[in-house]
C-alpha cells in the first residue's frame, strides 16, 4: 500500500454468513506482511462456545486474534460479548443491556493508538440495528472508515450488493472496494454475476475467494485457521 493510503477498514458484508471474517482476518495477514501492526475489532457478537479448556469464546473473534497474533483473552477486540446467536439488539434487550455506541467507539480509539491499522467487521448486515436509535451504518459513520464490501455469492447478491452500496454511500462514507466470496456451495453462473457486479458497482474489485476444501472449511464453535486465512488472503489484494 501508498503510504498515503488509508490502513484502517470498515468491512461490511451484504448479508449474515457471507465471509466477513475470514476477508477480514486475510486483510489482516496482509497488512501484517505489509509490515503494519495490525488487529481487528467488533462492535458486538452475538454466540459463544466453551472450547476444550473450559473458556467461553467467540468463533469470529478468535479468528481476528489468530490473524492478529494475540492470544485468547489478548486486548479487548469486543466491548460487547453476548452468549446467545441471534440479532444483537435483541439479545441484549432481552438481557437488559444497551448497546452504547459512544462504549464502542472508545474501545475502537484505544486500539487505534496501539496498532497501525485497525480492521472493524461489521455484525450481520450494513444496517443491522444497535439500539432504538443506531444502526452499524451509523457506526460507520462515526468511525469515518473507508468501507470494504464482502458480497457473499449466492442468489439475490446482486440486490443485496447494490443496496449496500447505496446504503453506504447515502452516508457519505468511501467505498474502497468489494470482495467476492463465493461460499460453500458455487452458484451457478459465478464468474457472470461477478461481472454484473462490475458493471454496477463503481468501487475497486479486490478479488474472488474460491470455496474452502473440506480441510480449510471452518468447524462448528471454532475459529478458521490461520491456513484458511493464507488461502483467503492468496486470492484478494489490499485497497490502494
Amino acid at each position: 500500500m501508498r503510504s498515503n493510503s488509508p490502513t484502517s477498514f470498515f468491512i461490511a458484508g451484504t448479508d449474515t454468513e457471507v465471509g466477513k471474517t475470514l476477508v477480514t482476518g486475510a486483510l489482516i495477514l496482509k497488512l501484517r506482511e505489509a509490515g503494519l501492526h495490525s488487529v481487528g475489532f467488533k462492535p458486538v457478537v452475538a454466540g459463544t462456545y466453551i472450547d476444550s479448556s473450559k473458556q467461553k469464546l467467540n468463533e469470529d473473534l478468535e479468528t481476528l486474534r489468530i490473524a492478529s497474533g494475540l492470544n485468547p483473552h489478548e486486548q479487548c477486540l469486543c466491548p460487547y460479548v453476548l452468549d446467545e446467536a441471534a440479532a444483537p439488539h435483541l439479545v441484549a434487550e432481552r438481557h437488559g443491556i444497551s448497546l452504547d455506541a459512544t462504549i464502542i467507539l472508545n474501545s475502537f480509539n484505544v486500539l487505534t493508538q496501539n496498532f497501525d491499522s485497525v480492521l472493524v467487521e461489521g455484525a450481520g448486515g450494513f444496517l443491522v440495528p444497535l439500539n432504538e436509535q443506531e444502526d452499524l451504518g451509523d457506526l460507520a459513520q462515526a468511525m469515518d472508515l473507508p468501507v470494504i464490501l464482502v458480497v457473499g455469492m449466492r442468489l439475490g447478491c446482486i440486490n443485496h450488493a447494490l443496496l449496500t452500496c447505496e446504503a453506504i454511500q447515502s452516508r457519505q462514507l468511501t467505498i474502497a472496494g468489494w470482495v467476492a466470496n463465493t461460499l460453500f456451495n458455487e452458484m451457478p453462473l459465478l464468474e457472470e454475476n461477478i461481472q454484473t457486479l462490475k458493471d454496477r458497482i463503481f468501487a475497486p474489485f479486490l478479488g474472488t475467494i474460491p470455496s474452502l476444501s473440506p480441510l480449510l472449511t471452518k468447524p462448528e464453535n471454532a475459529p478458521y485457521s490461520i491456513e484458511a486465512l493464507r488461502f483467503a488472503a492468496e486470492h484478494i489484494r489490499l485497497p490502494e
